[in-house]
C-alpha cells in the first residue's frame, strides 16, 4: 500500500470513530495514546479561557501554548499575558513569527497586482494563514519531532456566538492539511458553545484577569486595528495607538484599497462618533 492510500485508509478509519464515538471520546483516545495538545494563544480572552479549560482536561505533559508574534499590529501586552499564563502552568511557551509583517504583505501585493485589493478580506485571509496559522503550524512540526510526538491536536479559542460562520464550524475533526504519514494533526474547538459571559466569567473564577485592553473598552482582542473589528475597537485602538492609526491610513491611501471589510477608510471608522 502506498503512503497516500495509507494516509487515506487511517484518515477513513477516524473518520468513523469520530462520526460514531463523539468528540469527547475522540479526545479522550488521544490523550491516552500521548497526543500534543497545542492551545493557541493570542493574548485575548477567549485563548485565556481555552487553556484554563484545557488545563482541566488535558495532563500537563502533554500540552503547548503557541502564540503568533504579530509585532507592532497586536495589542501590547497580549504576548506577555499568554506567556505568563504559560508559565503559571508549566507549560511550554512558543513564539512563532512570519517571515514578513502585514505592511509588507499588503505592498508586496500592491507591486505585484495592483489591479486588485491589497488587503486581506473575509474571503481571502492571508493575515491568518501566513501571519499565525502558518507560522504557528512551522513551529509546532518542530517541537513534535523534537519531542517525539506524532499526534497533535490543535486547539482554537473559536465560539459559534462570534459569528454564523464560526456557529458552524465542527467542534472536532481531523486536520488533512497536516495529517499525512509522519503526523496525524486535528482540530479541536474547546469552548465554541460558551458565551462571552462565561468566558469572563471562567477567567475570574480562576482568578487571573483579562487583557487591559477589555478595561478600556474593547470588545475583541488581537490586532489593534482588524478588518473585521467593530467601529468601537477600531476608535478604541486610535485612542491608544494613534501613530500605528497613521500608518495604517497612509498605506491605505498609497494602495488606494481600505482594509475593513466595510470598504470605509479606517481614518473615517477609527474617527467616527
Amino acid at each position: 500500500m502506498s503512503k497516500a492510500s495509507d494516509t487515506e485508509s487511517k484518515i477513513k478509519e477516524m473518520d468513523d470513530f469520530i462520526k460514531s464515538q463523539g468528540a469527547a471520546e475522540t479526545i479522550q483516545r488521544l490523550i491516552a495514546e500521548g497526543a500534543l495538545f497545542v492551545s493557541n494563544h493570542s493574548g485575548g480572552k477567549d485563548s485565556q479561557a481555552m487553556l484554563i479549560k484545557l488545563l482541566d482536561l488535558v495532563p500537563a505533559s502533554q500540552l503547548i501554548v503557541a502564540h503568533a508574534s504579530l509585532g507592532e499590529m497586536e495589542w501590547p501586552g497580549a504576548l506577555e499575558l499568554a506567556e505568563d499564563q504559560a508559565e503559571v502552568a508549566g507549560l511550554p511557551f512558543i513564539v512563532a513569527k512570519a517571515n514578513k509583517t502585514l505592511f509588507e504583505m499588503v505592498k508586496r501585493r500592491f507591486q505585484s497586482r495592483p489591479e486588485v485589493p491589497s488587503w486581506p478580506s473575509a474571503s481571502t485571509r492571508q493575515c491568518t494563514s501566513d501571519l499565525k496559522r502558518d507560522p504557528i503550524r512551522r513551529e509546532v512540526r518542530r517541537y513534535a519531532k523534537a519531542h517525539g510526538f506524532t499526534k497533535i491536536v490543535n486547539c482554537l479559542g473559536l465560539r459559534a456566538q462570534e459569528s454564523p460562520g464560526r456557529a458552524k464550524r465542527q467542534l472536532f475533526k481531523i486536520d488533512r492539511r497536516g495529517f499525512n504519514s509522519v503526523a496525524h494533526w486535528y482540530e479541536w474547538l474547546p469552548i465554541h458553545e460558551l458565551s462571552t459571559p462565561e468566558v469572563f466569567a471562567t477567567i475570574t473564577q480562576d482568578g487571573q484577569k483579562p487583557h487591559y485592553a477589555y478595561s478600556l473598552g474593547n470588545q475583541r482582542l488581537s490586532c489593534v486595528f482588524c478588518m473585521m473589528a467593530s467601529e468601537n475597537d477600531l476608535r478604541n485602538g486610535a485612542k491608544h495607538h494613534p501613530a500605528l492609526l497613521d500608518q495604517y491610513d497612509k498605506l491605505e491611501k498609497q494602495t488606494g484599497y481600505t482594509m475593513h471589510m466595510s470598504q470605509i477608510p479606517i481614518i473615517t471608522l477609527a474617527q467616527a462618533s
